[in-house]
């Protein structure tokens, strides 16, 4: 794979010469691009070689060079538990979901119970827009084959591998759960909650939060059969309640991350391989909080998103894949 932040000509050349790329940049950008083997989503916020910027001219460009065959197919509504059934037999899967819509929500609630999901690699990330055009503007996905931008619907880019070779899927989240702190759970799976199970007790949770001084930029974290999974927090509000960017898990137990320290360095210091070669992205809510404008954190590159896809929804991480031998990936 080779990434590199292009002008709207120069990711048009790629598209023309027949490359399989996959493709982020501002709505304005992607609609100027011709048909061909691509796929697209809408973020304005990147980490690149220079640091974290914010541009709606530029694209942030991912190469598959490796790619045998690629085929864009949009899932959505009734379609969408059989987003993986156009896989090819050896293979990696992108999928790029726009922020809020009810494929969004759908995958995130239900996606782990869909037929096959886990059996091969499946990386991506929830589209998103510049954070000031929240309520006016729909972050988008593009069918580059097709020529055509969706404000619904997950957009996968099934892509054939080269016999011997393999996709390597990683994730690299920085938060670890306070177990020293009070266990939630919560009486429903879904994005919001009113209240919450503490320590066996049920309270307000939006009160709980605000009378404990909670740092909601400290996501909650569970162990999923040895992952830990974060749930971000989006707001908190006394009437309306707590809303979060992934859902809660009913019955699930949760912790109040621990602070990870300067995200930055952080992610420098645990961001181990050659990032110029792997498609990744980072968590906007990363983006942010670690006030990464023209901040590197490390060699990884990609676009800052609305949430980040491992074969399940995940918040404030960094998810990445690379291609290898199969041997290498074994001996890994």
């Amino acid at each position: 794979m080779k990434n590199a932040m292009m002008s709207v000509a120069e990711a048009r050349a790629r598209i023309e010469a027949g490359a399989v790329l996959v493709i982020a940049g501002s709505e304005e950008a992607l609609s100027s691009l011709p048909k061909g083997r691509w796929i697209g989503g809408t973020s304005v916020y990147f980490v690149t070689e220079t640091g974290g910027r914010t541009d709606r001219e530029n694209l942030f460009v991912t190469e598959i060079e490796a790619a045998e065959d690629a085929r864009p197919v949009l899932y959505r509504g009734e379609d969408l538990p059989s987003l993986t059934m156009g896989r090819y037999e050896n293979g990696l899967s992108i999928i790029l979901i726009p922020a809020f819509s009810k494929a969004h929500e759908a995958f995130a609630i239900r996606g782990a119970e869909f037929p096959g999901l886990f059996d091969q690699p499946l990386m991506g990330w929830i589209t998103g827009i510049h954070l000031d055009d929240l309520g006016e503007v729909t972050p988008k996905v593009f069918d580059g084959a097709r020529g055509e931008m969706h404000e619904d619907g997950a957009m996968l880019l099934h892509v054939k591998l080269p016999a011997g070779e393999v996709a390597d899927l990683d994730i690299l989240n920085l938060f670890e759960p306070d177990m020293s702190a009070d266990e939630i759970s919560f009486g429903e799976t879904g994005f919001g909650a009113k209240t919450a199970m503490v320590n066996g007790q049920e309270v307000d949770f939006a009160a709980y939060l605000v009378e404990k001084g909670i740092d909601t930029r400290c996501p909650l974290v569970a162990n999923f059969a040895g992952a830990m999974v974060n749930v971000s927090f989006q707001a908190v509000d006394p009437a309306a309640g707590v809303s979060f960017y992934a859902p809660v898990i009913e019955g699930m137990t949760y912790h109040i991350a621990s602070t990870p320290g300067d995200y930055a360095s952080e992610f420098a210091a645990r961001a181990q391989g050659d990032g110029t070669r792997e498609l990744s992205c980072n968590c906007i809510l990363n983006y942010l909080y670690g006030e990464l404008e023209s901040k590197t954190t490390g060699g990884f590159t990609g676009p800052a998103t609305f949430g980040e896809i491992a074969y399940m929804l995940l918040n404030q991480t960094m998810v990445r894949v690379n291609l290898r031998a199969a041997e290498a990936a074994q001996v890994a």
